[in-house]
């Protein structure tokens, strides 16, 4: 069970969601698709918004519109937004990106006690999705790279050019999204602990669902999407001691 104190940490989801809606009015401007995700999903189609102890919210986009979004993103960005990645933040340690917020800190556990440099602004995770053929072998291969990915970036040790080497694997079987059927979607690997392979028609075409008193892209099937993701019957809350967070405390600045 969160810690936080609920007034606190819906305060700061609803810093999180104007930031969403930031992201949502750069992508209807430059024509960029994105969805939805994990726990975000989830939230829109249980409680028509956060999950009530979420404290971040999750986003993917087709690679292509990804590397776009990067390009355009610093000067849409209003000025208490900022797009984090390797980039704009060269300590940030993640291989994926943010929009961050000026107006709330997130401590995150594994960053308890430590001297952080990169920015800690609450935030809305951005991943890249490729399109591959859909294949037992394919399927096989992206399991083990996956695999292979967090075991990796779970070592202390400097593992950069080896996870950076099975992402490129990753993305080679990427195909493009105009081949819509016999195709999957799946993650490219930047992000370790998120993993799963969806029928493309299973997300094509995107439709709105309501997050919030607003609507947002998600994947026009989201159940087989969230059933690709969880094990266990998202539908129904977790008991009350399961209810986490990724933080470890949060601040309203």
């Amino acid at each position: 069970m969160s810690k936080i104190d609920p007034k606190v940490l819906r305060e700061a989801q609803l810093i999180m969601l104007d930031s969403l809606i930031e992201f949502d009015r750069i992508c209807k401007k430059y024509d960029f698709d994105y969805w939805l995700d994990s726990g975000t999903l989830l939230g829109a189609i249980r409680h028509k918004g956060f999950i009530p102890w979420d404290d971040d919210i999750d986003i993917s986009m087709p690679v292509e519109d990804y590397r776009e979004f990067a390009k355009v993103a610093p000067k849409e960005l209003p000025d208490d937004m900022f797009l984090q990645n390797k980039i704009t933040d060269p300590t940030f340690p993640f291989d994926y990106m943010k929009i961050r917020s000026n107006r709330a800190k997130i401590i995150e556990f594994h960053e308890k006690g430590k001297d952080i440099k990169y920015h800690q602004g609450v935030f809305v995770d951005i991943f890249p999705m490729f399109a591959i053929k859909e294949t037992k072998l394919n399927h096989l291969f992206y399991e083990y790279a996956f695999s292979l990915i967090r075991f990796f970036s779970a070592k202390k040790f400097d593992c950069t050019k080896i996870r950076k080497l099975l992402k490129k694997s990753l993305e080679k079987l990427h195909l493009g999204w105009d081949k819509k059927v016999g195709t999957s979607v799946i993650y490219s690997g930047k992000m370790p602990d998120v993993a799963g392979a969806f029928k493309y028609s299973a997300i094509y075409p995107l439709k709105r669902v309501e997050f919030e008193g607003l609507e947002f892209l998600a994947p026009n099937d989201p159940h087989h999407y969230l059933e690709n993701i969880y094990s266990f019957d998202y539908m129904e809350l977790p008991p009350i001691d399961k209810r986490a967070t990724h933080a470890d405390e949060v601040l309203i600045v």
